[in-house]
C-alpha cells in the first residue's frame, strides 16, 4: 500500500476552481484507476486549507496516478500556495487498509513516473515497524 495525507493551502480567490478540480480528479481517479483505494478531499478549519487522503494498492499504482493524463491536465500550480505531504500508516484492526510500504519502480516505468518517484518517495517511520 501507499497512503498519505496532503495538507494543501490554496491561493486566495482560487478556492472554487480548486474544489471544481478536486471533484473532477475524484471522479476520474475512481473511474480509471483500479489501484486506487481512497482518493478524497476535505475542507480544513483554516481558510483556504484543504486535505487530500490518497491510498493505492501499491506505490507503483500511486505513480501511475501521478503520471496519468487526468492528473497532469489541471494546472495545480496556479491554485496551490503550499502543500505538505505526510506518509501515513494505518493501525491494523482500526483501519481496513494495509501497511504503507516502499516499492521500486518497474523497469518499464516512464520518465514522468521516475521523476515523481524521485520527488515523492515513501517515507516510512521506524516507529511504525514495531507496532505492526
Amino acid at each position: 500500500m501507499a497512503t498519505f495525507l496532503a495538507k494543501i493551502k490554496i491561493i486566495e480567490g482560487k478556492e472554487a476552481e480548486f474544489e471544481k478540480t478536486a471533484r473532477e480528479m475524484f471522479e476520474a481517479t475512481h473511474a480509471n484507476e483500479p489501484n486506487c483505494r481512497r482518493y478524497e478531499y476535505w475542507r480544513g478549519a483554516e481558510p483556504r486549507t484543504y486535505y487530500c487522503m490518497e491510498s493505492f494498492n501499491d506505490y507503483v499504482g500511486f505513480m501511475i496516478h501521478q503520471s496519468s493524463p487526468h492528473h497532469e491536465a489541471p494546472d495545480f500550480g496556479s491554485m496551490i500556495e503550499a502543500m505538505e505531504i505526510e506518509w501515513i500508516d494505518p493501525i491494523q484492526g482500526a483501519c481496513d487498509l494495509e501497511p504503507t510500504n516502499h516499492q521500486e519502480m518497474p523497469d518499464d516505468a516512464n520518465d514522468l513516473m521516475r521523476q515523481y518517484a524521485q520527488n515523492m518517495p515513501v517515507e516510512m517511520q521506524d516507529w511504525w515497524l514495531g507496532r505492526r
